[in-house]
């Protein structure tokens, strides 16, 4: 099927019904907003995701038996591919946690569950994706009587990594990864073929390797443990680009609640560094930290607490939400 003769999966009314139906070899569109905001058509083989079936059924001892739970909306990628799995599997999707053997959840949904209805997760196998999920929260969920999988991956690369937290992940069965200059790339039969839209290009080299900008690091004397830092996106102050992820990273190590880095306009400087923290106590011990490991363009400038943190439909980290809440008010160290 040529690059231009592609079903629409997610304008579909059934996406599921639709994905089902697909021949191994033809081509799925799949559109993403992108962490930076910019929609995408990303293009992909349904072979790319059935592919990896087997191995998670694996992961999740996951059986024709199974009842899985996947409360966001099938519009988001990673929840059309847990539906889609589970009816590979023969197992049933079902409406409430208390049904479930198995629920697909974002950090962010796994804190409200949390929050409003710990008990509901007992027994449950839960697999948290679409950020990372921190040792700390996942420890939370455990004490609960979950059992918890989380995996990085991307719209475009489908599975990278998989562990039990953000901090024990390892390549997903059949994939490579491998850290260039600070950045992700990848190797693997479920990556995407490209984008719909002549406009963007998909990273690649001519071994294969592909990557969509993350920052992370590969240890390979720790079974190739890959640690994610984030998207890699920019902000340019006072003629300096630092990346936020490098920043989010090294603040997180020594964080309580989530914290998040952003730029805000700056009538002089063009933009500046600005930290979003959860826990109102982070900001001074963080403001140490950043005076201690980061370089001096890279420390944050601006420092807000928020409640909780924005979120997009598909229950990412809105980072655009963030700049429009934070870019009147903020503390200054």
């Amino acid at each position: 099927m040529p690059a231009s003769e592609f079903i629409d999966v997610l304008a579909a009314p059934d996406p599921l019904t639709v994905l089902n139906a697909a021949a191994p070899g033809d081509l799925l569109a799949f559109r993403t907003s992108g962490t930076g905001g910019q929609a995408r058509t990303v293009l992909r083989t349904s072979r790319s995701w059935t592919a990896s079936y087997p191995h998670v059924s694996t992961l999740l001892e996951m059986t024709d038996a199974s009842r899985v739970w996947v409360p966001g909306p099938l519009t988001a990628s990673m929840n059309l591919f847990a539906a889609a799995h589970a009816s590979w599997t023969g197992a049933e999707v079902v409406a409430e946690p208390s049904h479930a053997t198995h629920a697909h959840l974002t950090p962010w949904l796994l804190r409200r569950q949390l929050s409003d209805d710990p008990a509901a997760l007992s027994g449950l196998h839960l697999v948290v994706a679409g950020d990372r999920l921190s040792s700390s929260l996942r420890d939370t969920a455990v004490s609960t009587g979950a059992r918890v999988s989380h995996y990085y991956g991307a719209a475009e690369l489908s599975f990278v990594a998989w562990g039990e937290h953000a901090g024990s992940l390892r390549p997903f069965p059949g994939v490579e990864v491998a850290a260039r200059d600070g950045e992700l790339w990848v190797r693997s039969p479920y990556v995407c073929e490209g984008y719909a839209e002549p406009r963007h290009v998909l990273r690649r080299d001519a071994e294969g390797w592909l990557t969509v900008g993350d920052r992370g690091d590969v240890q390979p004397d720790e079974g190739g443990r890959v640690t994610v830092f984030g998207r890699s996106g920019g902000v340019t102050t006072a003629g300096a680009t630092v990346l936020e992820a490098d920043i989010e990273h090294a603040l997180r190590q020594e964080a309580s609640g989530d914290v998040t880095v952003v730029g805000v306009p700056h009538p002089d400087l063009g933009q500046v560094v600005a930290a979003v923290v959860t826990d109102p106590d982070d900001v001074a011990r963080l403001q140490e930290v950043s005076r201690r490991v980061l370089a001096p363009q890279q420390r944050p400038r601006r420092w807000f607490h928020l409640r909780s943190l924005p979120l997009t439909g598909s229950g990412k980290v809105d980072k655009a939400a963030i700049v429009r809440v934070v870019a009147q008010e903020g503390v200054d160290p």
